[in-house]
């Protein structure tokens, strides 16, 4: 297991939170996801033998935010 931290900008509600935890954990391999939206970090946990990091981001940046 793998556990990064990304910084995301453009989440400003509730319904921000929902729509990357959502988003997130339906991906393979993903084993938790948790947004903090007051330090505007993602933190996920997942198994980097069944989807990459880059998937991860590329599925934040999807659903309209920006992975910085």
């Amino acid at each position: 297991m793998q556990k990064e931290t990304l910084t995301v900008e453009g989440m400003s509600c509730g319904h921000c939170v929902k729509v990357i935890e959502g988003s997130v954990a339906k991906l393979d391999g993903v084993k938790s996801v948790q947004v903090s939206l007051e330090e505007k970090k993602v933190e996920v946990e997942f198994d980097d033998s069944q989807v990459k990091l880059n998937e991860i981001k590329e599925t934040i940046d999807d659903q309209g935010y920006d992975v910085v």
